[in-house]
């Protein structure tokens, strides 16, 4: 009888390190979908806070801390990256098995990411605790700058072999560049 092996995403694909810049698997306990039904956002908002400490974010934003964060995700929804949550008043999904987390990190970040995404990622317009939905290559992706040069970026499951390569190759490109080779 066959046993199935759960796997993350990542698995055999990361981490990856070229000079500075590192690519690594974001784990969260869950990944769940709230979309407050209509009236219910504060509330909703209120309840989030209380059960993991971030509220929900504003267009384009993020709150929380690393293992709790709310993200935004397009109009009226969020992803909460961090403990299952099902708030009353609110659409709940469990999309945990559905998204593939990687994060960027390191000097050049930002550079690597310039040849894979049209956003414009400028410290003074995409902060930290910024989201945005946009591409990654021709993959739908969602991108949370959480840290100084830290990108989080959330592609479909299904994606995260073609993701890794792509950003590896942006690494490479970026670390040749930056040695003068």
């Amino acid at each position: 009888m066959a046993k199935l092996i759960a796997k993350s995403p990542g698995a055999g694909l990361l981490p990856v390190r070229v000079g500075s810049l590192s690519l690594t698997e974001e784990a969260h306990d869950a990944i769940t979908c709230v979309a407050p039904f209509q009236g219910q956002e504060k509330p909703v908002s209120a309840a989030l806070k209380d059960a993991i400490g971030a509220a929900l974010p504003g267009v384009g934003r993020v709150t929380g801390k690393a293992g709790a964060r709310v993200a935004w995700l397009g109009l009226g929804q969020v992803l909460v990256l961090g403990p299952p949550v099902a708030p009353p008043g609110a659409a709940v999904t469990d999309q945990s098995d559905g998204w593939a987390c990687l994060t960027l990190e390191g000097p050049g970040s930002r550079a690597v990411l310039a040849r894979l995404t049209p956003l414009d990622l400028r410290e003074n317009l995409f902060k930290r605790g910024h989201a945005a939905r946009s591409l990654l290559g021709h993959m739908t992706c969602l991108f949370l700058r959480t840290g100084v040069e830290r990108y989080e970026m959330l592609v479909f499951r299904s994606m995260a072999a073609t993701a890794v390569h792509e950003l590896t190759h942006a690494m490479q490109s970026v670390a040749a560049q930056r040695s003068g080779a």
